[in-house]
């Protein structure tokens, strides 16, 4: 039985390049999408955001001179098909899941609403909620945070390719220190990167708690339903 009714799990979408420098891999999407349907078949009621990092970048775009606004759109649109790649995989299971996009089209989902987005959970379907926060300026990770405190989440979840929240790269430093807990001014004081700062600070005053874990872990996703020291949890 899950300590939680309804969560939010966001993914980047560099995880689900998998082996490859661009794109999808099959086998991390078939995975990631067998685990968000298991935890769902347990009851508990799940929304996802993903990134579109694995299909387009709008940084490199604004240092060429681009329009930092349309890059940015162009970046929800790569988010869109990301949510529509995740949808196709989950119905394929056997789910239901519906797309909601922040920016309008109507051929491919509805337009958010967090309303919607709650009656929706509330039946027993998942929840895709593309396109960011449909405003340019801010990252996934915001868009993350804001969904989670609408959809009046019990937690929040980041899924990285880290087993939780270092003092530093633990990819460069091995004696780097993970953090079993934290408090959100201690990561916001001390820079350790685990959201942007606005996501982190709208996590706060909305007393939203974060875990941060190891998506790739088999059975994290479900240890941390069930209350096991998986990943660290940030809280007010």
């Amino acid at each position: 039985m899950s300590n939680y009714k309804r969560i939010l799990l966001k993914l980047s979408g560099e995880a689900l390049m998998g082996q490859y420098d661009f794109g999808y891999d099959p086998d991390v999407l078939s995975q990631v999408a067998q685990e968000i349907v298991d935890v769902q078949k347990t009851g508990v009621e799940i929304a996802l955001v993903i990134g579109g990092g694995n299909l387009f970048r709008g940084q490199g775009l604004e240092e060429a001179g681009f329009d930092r606004v349309r890059g940015d759109q162009m970046g929800m649109l790569a988010t869109v098909m990301n949510a529509l790649a995740m949808q196709d995989v989950i119905q394929k299971l056997g789910a239901e899941c519906d797309v909601l996009s922040a920016l309008g089209i109507e051929q491919v989902g509805e337009k958010y609403s967090a309303l919607s987005a709650r009656a929706k959970l509330s039946d027993g379907r998942i929840v895709i909620c593309a396109a960011g926060s449909g405003s340019p300026y801010f990252t996934t990770d915001t868009a993350a945070s804001l969904r989670a405190i609408e959809l009046q989440a019990d937690l929040l979840l980041k899924a990285t390719k880290v087993d939780g929240i270092y003092d530093s790269d633990p990819m460069k430093n091995s004696d780097a220190k993970r953090y079993d807990q934290l408090h959100y001014d201690d990561a916001i004081n001390d820079r350790l990167g685990v959201m942007d700062l606005t996501a982190m600070v709208m996590c706060r005053d909305n007393n939203m708690p974060m875990c941060v874990f190891n998506m790739f872990d088999e059975g994290a996703l479900t240890g941390v339903l069930d209350g096991k020291p998986v990943g660290t949890t940030v809280k007010v």
